[in-house]
């Protein structure tokens, strides 16, 4: 049983780490400066359910998923570095006035999943990025036991827990800012994200260009590991 109660806080942790709830938070509410209480809990619920779908998923099915679609790591770290790199132009640029959002304008946009963040980015890259997917096939490819299995999508779930109370109690850190505040998080975090992408790209590229090398024979496959590849079960 102690072991077990080890492995899952190991397990928490490693899982933890990568998603960082308190960075999805910030980019929340950088995000929704000034949206209401209502529209919060539903984008930060909506989010969290589509991230904990996405991770279970790749975490039974990843090398499947991968293999069937033709798809590598390092392409899906370069797609996620480009839209990242879109949204955070979009709140670098963003001015004050276009920010504000009146009653009316909540009250209409119920429903609406224009302009929706909770899919992206915050599921996906923030919460089910390419570095969350890798971690959670690499836990379930090495999970000894049922039971340790298990633990990996119970760890899983309490991150994505603690993720959407981060998300809605950030309420508290808006109103600590105030407008002014709220304008200056929104560009340096936009600052941060563009950064963030960029870096997504560059560790996207340098697989690929690993990859190639590797496939050109020019780097001894047997030495080094095919990054562009999803993790595989130990033999």
């Amino acid at each position: 049983m102690l072991v077990l109660l080890e492995y899952l806080i190991v397990t928490f942790l490693a899982v933890f780490v990568i998603v960082n709830p308190l960075t999805t938070a910030f980019i929340f509410t950088a995000m929704l400066p000034r949206a209401s209480e209502e529209k919060r809990r539903s984008t930060a619920l909506r989010s969290v359910k589509v991230a904990t779908s996405l991770l279970f998923a790749f975490a039974l099915l990843g090398g499947v998923i991968f293999q069937l679609f033709g798809i590598t790591l390092a392409a899906f770290r370069i797609a996620g570095g480009i839209i990242l790199f879109g949204i955070a132009i979009g709140m670098i640029r963003q001015k004050a006035a276009s920010e504000r959002e009146t009653a009316e304008e909540v009250k209409a946009d119920k429903g609406q999943v224009t302009e929706d963040i909770s899919v992206i980015p915050l599921a996906i890259p923030f919460m089910s990025g390419p570095g969350a997917i890798a971690t959670v096939m690499i836990l379930t490819s090495e999970a000894p036991t049922i039971y340790h299995l298990v633990l990996v999508f119970l760890a899983v779930l309490a991150c994505m827990v603690a993720c959407y109370y981060a998300m809605i109690h950030s309420r508290y850190l808006v109103k600590f800012l105030g407008d002014t505040g709220k304008d200056i998080l929104t560009k340096v975090f936009g600052l941060i994200l563009a950064v963030l992408a960029v870096q997504f790209v560059i560790n996207g590229v340098s697989d690929a260009a690993v990859g190639f090398l590797l496939d050109t024979q020019m780097l001894d496959g047997a030495e080094i590991e095919d990054p562009r590849l999803p993790p595989r079960e130990n033999d």
